[in-house]
């Protein structure tokens, strides 16, 4: 475990900066819904994916961790789980029509289906338990654990808005319906190919 000096602070902040940064489930997802609805429409997505995380964070740290370390097998059910309702969400940003067009009828996640949407997110689970038993400290481990949650709350939604609000700027590139469909279809590709690490530990196990 790794007490919260300012090196360990300096470390957890980069952890989830990376993490939060770099392209997976989420990622891919917000930046579609910027394309799709715009960025005032996504904000309760873009909150949900912070808060909920967040909210993953204090409950894994608390007790869901050592559960899924007692029942592995859980934890192969829920990436299961996980892999499929990814492919349907795939489906149904390749199948997104713009908000803009006379005939769309999607509509941006809800803020609540976007918090509880981290539950069966492969990335989401790996960055809860990599930053819960690598950066909390074990004095006051459960004020330290709030303390992850917060920074990475900090870090975590500014970097999601940066996918959202690219997502809004292709949106004036998209109103062509071609060209729409080829973004989502893109979109929808990428989410698929995030799966392959998770269908590889599953092959392993």
């Amino acid at each position: 475990m790794m007490n919260f000096t300012p090196q360990g602070l300096t470390a957890l902040s980069l952890f989830a900066l990376v993490s939060s940064i770099t392209p997976g489930p989420n990622n891919m997802m917000i930046m579609a819904s910027g394309a799709n609805f715009g960025l005032r429409a996504s904000l309760p997505h873009l909150l949900g994916i912070g808060l909920g995380f967040m909210f993953m964070i204090v409950a894994v740290g608390l007790g869901l961790g050592g559960i899924f370390s007692r029942y592995p097998v859980l934890h192969s059910v829920l990436a299961v789980v996980g892999a499929v309702y990814l492919l349907w969400l795939a489906w149904k940003i390749a199948t997104a029509t713009s908000v803009s067009m006379a005939q769309g009828s999607g509509k941006p996640m809800t803020f609540m289906q976007a918090a509880a949407f981290q539950w069966v997110n492969p990335k989401a689970w790996a960055m809860a338990l990599s930053a819960t038993t690598t950066y909390a400290p074990t004095v006051d481990y459960q004020a330290g654990i709030l303390v992850v949650a917060l920074i990475f709350g900090v870090i975590n939604i500014p970097s999601v808005g940066v996918w959202a609000s690219f997502g809004t700027l292709l949106r004036g590139y998209l109103d062509r319906p071609a060209w729409l469909r080829g973004f989502n279809w893109g979109m929808a590709a990428l989410l698929v190919l995030s799966l392959f690490p998770l269908v590889g530990e599953l092959i392993k196990a």
